[in-house]
């Protein structure tokens, strides 16, 4: 056996030792923990943001893309945010020991289904270091130990945090082992996770498709994941310009590159002219390049400033997670055919519809078969924290067991109880 591999089963083993433990922890324990976790990052803020900066410098260095070096990026602001994230769970209410449902049968025997831990949480993620935290503390409030592999773009980062985390779940009386990093990049180290499956109850990849594809084929426990981001909004014949400006600028520009932004926009026939002279000028003077089917393209270059950053879409583009300032444009005649466009183009993930028609927006909400569909806003609100989770394990595209922005009640299972008096079978 490899001295990795030997080390991941350790883990492993101190993992499921600690979710033990941590499972007969009370909410107020839970929650006092939580709160020392956020203290030591906020005290451990200088250390971090010298770990991400020889993260940043290497990703330079290898000529990372600008979305990714978004991801990867701390700063003093968004530290504090994480912090403050930790807060925002540790006050939220605690889902385990919650009844689901309870009732008594004829036999007499009564039968309560109760929310309970998952147990052991692998978390394979790419780039965004904030991760590190929303997995460990989501997992934590929920009594689940939680193993962590991060990307090598950000492991001094991971390091740091994870390190400051589980300082701050000791000195609370937490067990120590409930949170557990595997500080190598070694790609053989997500294997040996996926083929753990006497320790880990489920894995969650969050990255690219490769690596997600990586974690799917290899797993032996359950995988809960989301693949590519490809979010639609459909701007219809009677939708407010404005407001469809507003919608699109903050949905594409405001952070293109995560998976929530929209990469492409349907566009009803009739008002293809005004979102042109309207939302596409506003668009490029955001530096977006408009990738267009032929109907659109011709109506941009009506507009000199518009045509000098539009072309010609691919078929492919309609089908592709950008990352960066470019948007695919397409003409369509109406809602049906944005909604099929959807269904054959998109990933099921965070798609939309612009107008004031609320037949046709219920018509939409009703048969768009994605894990969050939206009528008059912004696909980015597809995001833990704006549901209200205060962090998130991902967003997931899967149909089971969680589906969309995955919080702390994604993060148990159940099972049932039995109390009798004495009842045997006949």
């Amino acid at each position: 056996m490899s001295e990795l591999k030997q080390t991941i089963l350790d883990y492993g083993r101190r993992a499921r030792a600690a979710a033990r433990l941590l499972a007969q922890c009370s909410s107020a324990q839970k929650d006092d923990g939580l709160r020392a976790m956020a203290k030591a990052l906020e005290e451990a803020k200088d250390e971090i943001l010298a770990a991400n900066a020889r993260d940043l410098d290497a990703a330079r260095t290898k000529g990372l893309s600008n979305a990714m070096l978004d991801r990867l990026t701390l700063t003093p602001k968004r530290v504090d945010s994480i912090a403050e994230g930790i807060r925002q769970v540790a006050a939220l209410p605690d889902p385990v020991g919650e009844t689901i449902r309870e009732w008594t049968p004829p036999n007499g025997v009564r039968i309560r289904k109760v929310r309970v831990p998952i147990g052991v949480v692998g978390i394979v993620y790419e780039s965004r270091p904030n991760v590190t935290s929303d997995a460990a503390v989501l997992c934590t409030k929920t009594g689940n130990a939680t193993i962590l592999r991060g990307g090598s773009e950000s492991i001094h980062s991971n390091v740091a945090i994870a390190a400051a985390l589980s300082r701050g779940c000791a000195l609370a009386g937490l067990p120590a082992d409930a949170i557990l990093l595997v500080p190598v990049t070694d790609r053989e180290a997500v294997r040996h996770l996926c083929e753990m499956d006497q320790y880990l109850d489920v894995i969650v990849p969050r990255g690219g498709k490769g690596l997600i594809e990586t974690v799917v084929s290899h797993a032996r426990m359950p995988v809960i994941k989301h693949y590519d981001g490809i979010c639609a909004l459909y701007v219809d014949g009677e939708a407010d310009p404005l407001m469809a400006k507003s919608i699109i600028l903050n949905a594409k520009c405001q952070r293109p590159g995560v998976c929530n932004a929209v990469e492409t926009v349907l566009v009803h026939r009739e008002v293809l002219p005004t979102f042109m002279e309207n939302t596409g000028r506003a668009l490029v003077a955001q530096g977006v390049v408009l990738r267009c089917d032929a109907e659109a393209l011709r109506a941009a270059q009506a507009f000199t400033d518009v045509a000098a950053k539009a072309v010609l879409a691919q078929e492919a583009d309609f089908r592709t997670e950008f990352l960066e300032l470019i948007l695919a444009v397409k003409v369509v005649g109406g809602v049906e055919e944005a909604i099929a466009h959807i269904e054959e183009h998109g990933s099921h993930h965070s798609d939309g519809i612009i107008t004031a028609n609320e037949a046709v927006a219920e018509r939409f909400l009703g048969e768009v078969d994605s894990a969050t569909v939206y009528w008059n806003a912004s696909t980015r609100f597809t995001d833990g924290g704006e549901f209200g989770f205060g962090a998130e394990i991902g967003i997931s595209t899967d149909k089971l067991h969680a589906r969309g922005p995955m919080g702390l009640e994604e993060l148990t299972t159940y099972k049932y109880q039995l109390r009798g008096t004495g009842q045997v079978r006949e």
